[in-house]
């Protein structure tokens, strides 16, 4: 041992650089949730919010944008359960609140709705003529601008806490018509769905990019679970569900998203005399 720093290169292993061994993240399972009885649940609310990762505290998510270092992005992790882990995706529609983990979604249907296509293009060949080649585009991940998130609000009198728990997932993808040239009218579209407490073991193994250190000690299911992101409600549960931008417009939007959020911690603070 040298300065701290330990070389297992003798005994054919790897060799470790830093004064510590990085296993706190490869091998962390996350941690288990407190135990809930449906008795003791007073009052409960399901709610619709998306987070925006051209936000500064939401661009963890983001990058880094190709594989690096031990680090991938948030798309990297779900797409790489989904095809190697078996992590289940569910087909995200237009309209499915309360639907969201109904229909099971294929490989190749994930790749078509995450932008991946075949063309046809013309080249120009060795005889100095042109042919018709069929060129398969691949997916972009870096398309993926946001994300939705399910999660049940609920106060737990056995507790006398306010808890929140994710129920799911689902990213956005930012793109453009092939004929929008200036790309002055983006497009968004919901990719797929996946189950939170499914994903939870990847997320809690996969560690989150932070700029300002090297170590890592957050992963993406520390980032979730301590709520260090930012996001606003669009939808809540009610008989009648509707996103919040089809009865307003403009600042009223965050506006109501914002009332629906107060309405949250309002409810909790309500339960105390002080």
């Amino acid at each position: 041992m040298i300065l701290g720093f330990v070389s297992r290169a003798q005994e054919g292993l790897r060799v470790v650089t830093l004064p510590y061994e990085e296993v706190n993240i490869p091998y962390h399972s996350p941690l288990p949730y407190q135990f809930v009885r449906e008795s003791d649940i007073m009052w409960a609310k399901i709610v619709w919010r998306r987070i925006e990762l051209s936000e500064k505290i939401n661009q963890v998510f983001y990058f880094p944008t190709e594989p690096a270092a031990g680090y991938r992005s948030l798309i990297d992790v779900l797409l790489d359960g989904i095809h190697n882990r078996g992590l289940n995706a569910y087909k995200a529609r237009a309209r499915d609140a309360g639907q969201e983990f109904d229909i099971p979604m294929t490989e190749e249907e994930i790749h078509q709705e995450m932008g991946a296509k075949t063309e046809v293009q013309v080249v120009e060949n060795p005889e100095g003529g042109y042919d018709s080649v069929t060129v398969d585009i691949p997916y972009d991940p870096t398309q993926i601008k946001a994300y939705l998130v399910k999660e049940i609000w609920f106060f737990d009198k056995q507790r006398s806490v306010m808890d929140v728990r994710i129920i799911g997932l689902c990213p956005v993808r930012k793109y453009y018509r092939d004929d929008d040239v200036e790309q002055a009218n983006p497009l968004y579209k919901k990719v797929f769905w996946v189950l939170y407490p499914e994903a939870r073991p990847l997320l809690a193994r996969s560690p989150a990019y932070l700029p300002y250190s090297d170590v890592k000690n957050l992963s993406y299911d520390d980032i979730f679970q301590k709520r260090l992101f930012s996001g606003y409600i669009f939808m809540i549960s009610e008989p009648k569900r509707r996103e919040i931008a089809e009865y307003e417009q403009g600042l009223n939007v965050l506006l109501r998203a914002q009332e629906l959020q107060n309405m949250i911690t309002d409810f909790e603070q309500s339960l105390w005399s002080y």
